[in-house]
């Protein structure tokens, strides 16, 4: 049996120098998106700079002799506002969240401080008694460090993917002058920035914390591997917040917008006299943006954590292999490196010119990435695997070879993007599903309705085979083991999955400036059109994360079961029954809950859209600007007023569960949990991304069978934007905040799980 062929130094080595080419890759595309000027300059300069870069593109403007000063000072100026309205909401809902940090720190150490009475004596380890390993105290401590660690990290990644996509939509909407390709490219290189930031910073962190605490735990890696899956839990703890806190944020605002101003008044979508439209393209950016950023972050952090965790206990962590132990993170550091050259195809390598060469660009990036990454996972399992191991697999050890540990990631990879394929076919206007869904809108919006709900039930049965199935090859394969890097196999394209994801809402935010600040109808096609991709790749990007976190949330169940000392989950015991019946409703309660927040926020933003176009005189006209500032303040009231409520379900269900009636029970509401909210998840997401392309598709009226439905304002019209406002909280509060609510309450049962296996179930010890 041969070792591992890469030598621990050179691990050491390689892994920080890949986050380091990702963070350089992602401020080289800044800075070339910072090269789009969004202040007029003097016309000679400006004339003198575009020959100097090669540019030799006429603007549509000064063909059509329109005053392209005026233009950029509008452009600067709604940039401005929505740079300003994102950062101080995310400020705001900050302070919320640190409150809550600081409180769950606490309570993380006194939970798994009061294990041993918060004693500095060594232990016998937990899966080998022979052996003594550091105490519960450092546990507590170290873990409440990660916990830290991760939610910072979280806040920052968040926070950095908002700033950037408020940089760049106008500059988006500017290039859009001079084509298509150029508006193209602008978005996905800003996309580009924060899918590699994200990425390079979640490994670089997570790296420095490892080696950080080994200098304190020695050869103790089961303890130290244990204490890092705080680093998960505070990544997706403050995701959760930022998911719900923005997706109410964001749909409150747009549903306002849409039932007023294109329902009631007929005014297009980001007309300026609408106020509730700066809040509609914030709520872009904090919603969209920033949630989804902590949420896919919190993902790579959780699969990351749970295959150290098992690996730490298997042949790797018991011999200290310290690069085969680190084979997650070489894993996605090869994404880093994979992803980038996947990016230049898109920027560089080929250009694009026509409107309908969008879609097909975006889609060949998760391929090229796919086929790319599953060259790079070979690599990585053939230099840094032992030809063969042993993994823990629920008390004893199973043999593994490195090319089954391949077969693991490479299959978690491709079901991601068989998922990403299928949630496309339901959620794209090209394909029959949207446009049957469309079509139905000729009766009305009841039969959308109808229609709507059935395509997003039937979208989720091809992802849940691709689940189930890459389940059963990676378990037989290597365990639970297999499972956790099957998920990291679907993340480690998470680059370029970023971006995509990125890029839809900075290009619906470009469309929003462009009609705001009066450009041509043609301009407003070409961010349309942007737009109505970033649609379906944004949906795309929804599968991957709802897929992987149903991956991830059954690998961090396996290693909760086995921390906490279950020899087996028996659904006919009543303890676990229960807890899987009680599981199974947790993702309808928080769903209400979610839909309900932005219900009761909608209909604020409804009331205060009506009363501003009835009682402002020469406000339809365009004589008057309208109160934009009160319509931000109900959507940024609401959100963060109505966030806490359902982060507090998720945070606090294991907590209650594990100390009042234990191991099993909780183990049962994490399956139900898991089982159940995978399907809310996937149905609620696509029927939203069909219903929101449904319209798109009528307005565009690319076809003879969209010009029969359209135009703009007509019966089949308007069906189209109630069935849109529908799917709107669907798809942006209640869908992808589940995926979060399924993985963050394993991973806070695998944290507090010494303390539930010690002290929990009380009610039983009572009975």
């Amino acid at each position: 049996m041969r070792g591992a062929i890469l030598s621990d130094l050179l691990t050491e080595i390689l892994i920080p120098i890949a986050a380091f080419i990702g963070i350089v890759f992602s401020l080289i595309q800044w800075f070339i998106v910072s090269r789009v000027k969004v202040s007029p300059e003097p016309e000679n300069r400006s004339s003198e700079k575009n020959k100097k870069n090669g540019y030799s593109d006429y603007l549509i403007e000064e063909e059509e002799g329109l005053n392209d000063h005026n233009i950029v000072v509008k452009c600067a100026e709604i940039q401005n506002a929505i740079s300003e309205g994102a950062t101080s909401f995310l400020f705001t809902e900050y302070q919320y969240v640190g409150v809550f940090m600081i409180a769950f720190a606490v309570l993380i150490f006194v939970f798994l401080g009061s294990v041993e009475g918060f004693s500095t004596k060594s232990q016998p380890c937990t899966y080998n008694k022979d052996k003594m390993c550091k105490p519960a105290l450092a546990t507590a401590i170290f873990s409440t460090v990660s916990f830290l660690l991760g939610a910072i990290t979280s806040i920052v990644s968040g926070f950095l993917g908002m700033k950037i996509a408020t940089y760049a939509n106008a500059r988006t909407t500017l290039e859009a002058r001079k084509g298509v390709g150029k508006a193209f490219i602008t978005a996905f290189r800003s996309g580009a920035v924060m899918g590699f930031l994200l990425s390079a910073n979640g490994l670089l962190v997570l790296y420095i914390a490892i080696n950080l605490f080994k200098v304190y735990y020695g050869d103790d890696w089961e303890g130290l591997f244990e204490a890092i899956t705080g680093y998960g839990l505070g990544g997706s703890s403050m995701a959760l917040f930022g998911r719900v806190g923005g997706g109410i944020y964001t749909k409150a605002a747009d549903v306002g917008a849409d039932l007023v101003g294109k329902v009631e008044r007929n005014i297009p979508e980001d007309d300026p006299r609408n106020p509730a439209v700066i809040a509609d393209n914030v709520g872009d950016n904090v919603g969209d943006i920033a949630g989804m950023g902590s949420d896919l972050f919190g993902s790579y952090a959780e699969s990351s954590c749970a295959a150290l965790v098992v690996a730490s206990i298997s042949s790797f962590g018991i011999n200290h292999e310290f690069t085969s132990m680190c084979y997650p993170l070489l894993i996605s550091s090869m994404g880093i490196i994979v992803c980038l050259i996947t990016t230049l195809f898109a920027t560089d390598f080929f250009e694009i010119k026509a409107v309908n060469e969008i879609e097909p660009a975006l889609k060949k990036q998760l391929i090229i990435s796919t086929v790319l990454m599953t060259i790079g996972i070979a690599i990585v399992s053939w230099i840094a695997l032992p030809s063969s191991f042993t993994i823990f697999n629920f008390g004893v050890q199973k043999e593994v070879k490195n090319w089954e540990l391949f077969f693991c990631v490479a299959i978690g990879l491709w079901a991601g993007l068989v998922i990403g394929f299928v949630t496309e076919y339901y959620t794209s206007n090209a394909y029959s599903p949207v446009q049957d869904v469309a079509d139905s809108c000729r009766t009305g919006a009841a039969t959308n309705v109808i229609f709507g709900l059935a395509l997003g039930y039937k979208s989720v049965i091809i992802p849940i085979f691709a689940i189930a199935v890459s389940i059963f090859v990676s378990f037989s394969l290597a365990a639970m083991y297999g499972i956790a890097v099957a998920a990291l196999g679907m993340l480690s394209t998470i680059a370029t999955g970023l971006a995509i994801d990125a890029y839809g809402p900075i290009s619906d935010n470009a469309g929003g400036i462009a009609e705001m600040a009066g450009m041509s109808h043609r301009i407003r096609e070409r961010t349309d059109a942007l737009d109505a991709a970033g649609n379906t790749t944004a949906a795309i990007g929804k599968g991957f994360a709802i897929g992987s976190a149903a991956l991830v949330s059954l690998a961090l169940f396996g290693a909760f079961v086995s921390r906490a000392a279950i020899s087996t989950v028996d659904v006919l015991t009543p303890k676990v029954f229960i807890g899987l019946i009680v599981g199974a409703m947790l993702p309808y309660w928080f769903s209400a809950m979610t839909m309900k927040s932005v219900g009761s926020a909608a209909l604020k933003m409804v009331e205060e859209v009506r009363r501003q176009f009835n009682t402002i005189p020469g406000l339809m006209e365009g004589h008057a600007k309208p109160d934009y500032a009160t319509c931000v303040k109900i959507s940024t009231d609401a959100s963060l007023k109505e966030m806490i409520p359902p982060g507090a379900l998720v945070m606090l269900t294991p907590l209650i569960v594990g100390s009042f009636f234990g191991v099993e029970t909780l183990s049962g509401v994490l399956a139900g949990s898991l089982v159940s909210g995978v399907q809310i998840a996937i149905s609620a997401s696509n029927t939203g991304g069909a219903w929101d392309n449904a319209k798109k598709y009528i307005e565009a009226g690319a076809s003879e069978h969209a010009r029969t439905l359209g135009p703009k304002g007509s019966d089949p019209h308007k069906a189209a934007v109630i069935g849109d406002t529908i799917g709107d909280p669907l798809k942006d509060t209640s869908g992808p905040s589940l995926n979060i609510l399924i993985k963050l309450m394993a991973v806070e049962s695998l944290v507090f799980a010494p303390f539930f296996a010690r002290h929990g179930g009380i009610l039983f010890k009572i009975f």
